[in-house]
C-alpha cells in the first residue's frame, strides 16, 4: 500500500456516528436459546448480560449497498480498505459500575474512527482499524469498547501459514461445542450479520481459499463469557478484552475453557480448535 492509499485512509479518523436503539426482549430471548441456556423470559427491567449489546444497533445497509463477500461496500463510516478478507480482531470492555444496559432502555452509541494503521504481513498488507463505542442509557454511561478490525490480502497459493499456539492444558472449566450451520445462521441472524463466511460454504471455500465455515469472533467471546457466567452465575463483569488467535472453522467440534487467576476476580478465559491448537485469548475481571 502506497503512502497515498495510507492518507486517503487515514482521513477516516476521528468520524463519528451516533445510533439509537431500544433494549428489547425477544432477542434476549434468541441469543439465550442459541446458547443452550434454560434462562427465564426477559421482563422489563432485566439486565442485559455482558457482550449481549452486540444484539443491537445492528447494520440496516439496503441489499443494494452490500459488496461481494455479504458485507456494505466500502466506504460510509468504516474507511474504504481495499483488501477482500475482513476479520473482527478482537476487543477491550469496560463496564460502568451500577448501570448495566436493562431491557426496556432507550440506548444511544456513539462510534469513532480512533486510527487506521498499515502493516507489512509475510502474506501482504494489513490494514488495521480502531473503532471506539460509547453506549449510553436515560441514567448515563454504560459501557465503553474498543473494537479492532483487520483487513487482509486474498489467500494465494503457497501463502506462509502462521505457527499455531497450542492451547493451555489447566483448565478449571470447560465446555466443548459443535459449530454446526444452524448455530452460525442463528448467530448471524441474531445480528444481522451479511458476510458469507459464516454461511456460504462454496464462498468461503472458493473465494477465500478457507477449510470450512468460520465460527464469528463475537460468538466465541460471547461464549466464553456465557462459560464464565455457568461457572459464576451471580457474577457481573467490569472489564473484558479478548484477541483472536486463529480462525475456527465448522469442520470439527471445538473447546472454550477458563481458569481463575490468584486476585480471585480476573480469569483467563480461552478458545481451543479440535486439534488443541489456541483460537482466543481473553480476560475477564468480575466487578
Amino acid at each position: 500500500m502506497n503512502p497515498e492509499e495510507l492518507a486517503h485512509l487515514q482521513s477516516w479518523q476521528g468520524r463519528s456516528e451516533t445510533l439509537a436503539d431500544q433494549i428489547t426482549g425477544a432477542p434476549v430471548s434468541a441469543l439465550s436459546a442459541t446458547l443452550d441456556r434454560d434462562d427465564p423470559a426477559p421482563a422489563a427491567g432485566t439486565a442485559l448480560p455482558a457482550l449481549w449489546h452486540w444484539l443491537y444497533f445492528l447494520p440496516h445497509h439496503r441489499q443494494s449497498e452490500i459488496g461481494p463477500d455479504g458485507h456494505a461496500k466500502r466506504g460510509g463510516f468504516l474507511p474504504p480498505v481495499p483488501l477482500p478478507r475482513r476479520m473482527w480482531a478482537g476487543g477491550r470492555l469496560v463496564w460502568e459500575p451500577g448501570n448495566p444496559l436493562r431491557v426496556g432502555d432507550a440506548v444511544e452509541r456513539t462510534s469513532t474512527i480512533v486510527s487506521v494503521t498499515h502493516k507489512a504481513g509475510r502474506t501482504g498488507d494489513l490494514v488495521f482499524v480502531l473503532v471506539r463505542h460509547v453506549v449510553r442509557n436515560a441514567r448515563g454511561l454504560a459501557l465503553t469498547e474498543e473494537h479492532d478490525i483487520v483487513y487482509r490480502a486474498a489467500a494465494e497459493p503457497g501463502d506462509p501459514v502462521p505457527p499455531p499456539v497450542p492451547a493451555a492444558q489447566d483448565a478449571a472449566f470447560s465446555r466443548t461445542l459443535v459449530p454446526d450451520d444452524v448455530l452460525l445462521f442463528r448467530y448471524s441472524a441474531l445480528t444481522f450479520n451479511g458476510h458469507r463466511i459464516h454461511y456460504d460454504r462454496r464462498y468461503v471455500t472458493e473465494v477465500e481459499g478457507y477449510p470450512g465455515l468460520i465460527v464469528h469472533g463475537p460468538l466465541i467471546a460471547t461464549l466464553l463469557v456465557d462459560l464464565l457466567r455457568r461457572e459464576q452465575p451471580q457474577a457481573t463483569l467490569a472489564k473484558f478484552e479478548f484477541r483472536a488467535v486463529r480462525p475456527t472453522f465448522d469442520i470439527a467440534p471445538f473447546t472454550v475453557h477458563g481458569k481463575p487467576t490468584g486476585d480471585g476476580k480476573t480469569f483467563s478465559l480461552w478458545g481451543a480448535d479440535a486439534a488443541g491448537w489456541l483460537t482466543m485469548q481473553a480476560t475477564a475481571t468480575l466487578a
